[in-house]
């Protein structure tokens, strides 16, 4: 199945981490990280979980340091990433993370409240016409 999703995780504390090309610090609280996977998005979705994988992404080596809360998931053949992140760019972006294959700004959003920000993503899926799958972790 392809589909679209969005990692809602949390930082307890700053962290700071250098990928192949950058290097990013984040402050505590909530981040909402948007992907696609237009190969198998239960795979996807099952390789970020998993402890056990290779850095290839700028989220594999922050899923390193912080604890995955929910995913937000919708089955879709357009890659809806995106589009995603255009409504959600109210929110606090962390610039340049995850989105070295598109022309946005940043897939990953900060947000101080787990509960809203959840919220948020699931309206935006909505939005999009999209059918939102959520899995509290």
């Amino acid at each position: 199945m392809k589909g679209v999703y969005t990692l809602i995780i949390e930082t307890e504390a700053e962290v700071e981490f250098k990928t192949r090309s950058r290097s990013f610090k984040l402050g505590k609280g909530f981040y909402a990280y948007v992907g696609s996977a237009m190969n198998s998005l239960e795979n996807r979705v099952a390789r970020h979980l998993s402890p056990d994988k290779k850095r290839f992404w700028h989220i594999d080596y922050l899923l390193e340091l912080t604890t995955i809360r929910a995913v937000v998931s919708a089955q879709t053949d357009v890659k809806a990433e995106c589009q995603i992140v255009k409504h959600l760019t109210e929110l606090t972006a962390v610039r340049w993370f995850g989105c070295s294959d598109c022309s946005c700004m940043s897939h990953l959003f900060w947000d101080p409240d787990l509960s809203l920000l959840t919220e948020k993503v699931v309206k935006v899926f909505e939005m999009s016409g999209l059918h939102p799958a959520i899995l509290l972790i």
